[in-house]
This record gives C-alpha cells, sequence and structure tokens, in this order.
C-alpha cells in the first residue's frame, strides 16, 4: 500500500497474499501436463476455481473464517474484472461475465463440498474442471490425488499461516 493509501485510510487488501498464492499454485504446470487440464482462458480458470473453493472450504471449518472467504471472493472478482477488461471485454457486460463466474465459483464451492463429503470428488472435478469431458483416467487419477493432498495438507495449516499465503 502507498503512503498516499495509508494516510487517506485506505485498508490493505488482506486477501491478496493468499488468493496469490492460490493463483500461482494453479498455474502449476502439472495440472495442464499430467492433469490434463485444458490450458486455456477457460482451463486456467477452472483450475484458479477449484483450487480457490478447496480453500474457502477450508476457511469454512473457522469459526472466524467467514471474514477472510468474503475477502477472498471480492479479491476473485476483482481479479477477474480485471482479467476481462485486459482481454477486451467492454464495460457493458463486464458485470454480466462476474456474475457467470461467481455463479461458477458458488456451483464448484457445493460440489466440492458435497464430493469431499462423500469421498469421492472425482464426478466434481469431471463436471467442473473439465466441463463434463473426462479426460483419461491417469489424468483424473493425478488431479483428483493432487486435489485432495491440497485439501488434506490445508487441514493442517494453521488459518494464521494460510491467511499470509502459505499453502501446503
Amino acid at each position: 500500500m502507498s503512503w498516499l493509501g495509508r494516510l487517506l485510510g485506505e485498508k490493505p487488501d488482506e486477501a491478496l497474499p493468499l488468493y496469490n498464492a492460490v493463483v500461482g499454485r494453479a498455474r502449476a504446470e502439472h495440472w495442464y501436463r499430467e492433469g490434463a487440464v485444458p490450458d486455456t482462458v477457460d482451463g486456467r480458470f477452472d483450475m484458479i476455481a477449484t483450487l480457490l473453493a478447496i480453500v474457502m472450504l477450508r476457511l469454512e471449518t473457522e469459526p472466524l473464517g467467514g471474514e477472510p472467504a468474503a475477502r477472498l471472493a471480492e479479491r476473485f472478482v476483482d481479479d477477474m474484472d480485471g482479467q476481462l477488461r485486459e482481454i477486451g471485454i467492454g464495460d457493458i457486460i463486464v458485470g454480466k461475465h462476474i456474475g457467470k463466474m461467481m455463479s461458477m465459483l458458488g456451483g464448484r464451492l457445493g460440489a466440492y463440498r458435497d464430493g469431499l463429503a462423500a469421498g469421492d470428488i472425482a464426478p466434481a472435478l469431471v463436471r467442473n474442471l473439465y466441463r463434463g469431458a473426462a479426460p483419461d483416467d491417469a489424468a483424473l487419477a493425478h488431479v483428483r490425488e493432487s486435489v485432495m493432498a491440497f485439501h488434506a495438507g490445508l487441514a493442517a495449516t494453521p488459518l494464521p499461516n494460510l491467511l499470509y499465503g502459505e499453502l501446503p
């Protein structure tokens, strides 16, 4: 934050370290190479939304996790707004696209919550990460095992560490 921002009373973006860590993790090559996630704008959005949903589900387990989860969602909206504008989406329809993206994130939260509760996230991955077109078994197994390991690592990571962007 700039000195002018501090002088004017702007609050720091507390969700930025965690959000940046999630985006960095979603950009890892293995998702696209071994996991066969499409290396496209949509595929990268889906990977970010998947890991973001897993992190938000972890935050739900904390008594005070609602506020950090809300800030993380706001950071997601700000980032997606900037990304849409960067690829040339005009002001008039950015809001519509953002609404659709938030709906997609909400759907993923529900799908992964249900999948984790049932002990099998593969159907949710096929529907949400691969948009219904299942990859080969090895690719799906790679992503399923990687997401489940990420989920287990998050469960063991203290909240303050997560908020600083320290992901397992």
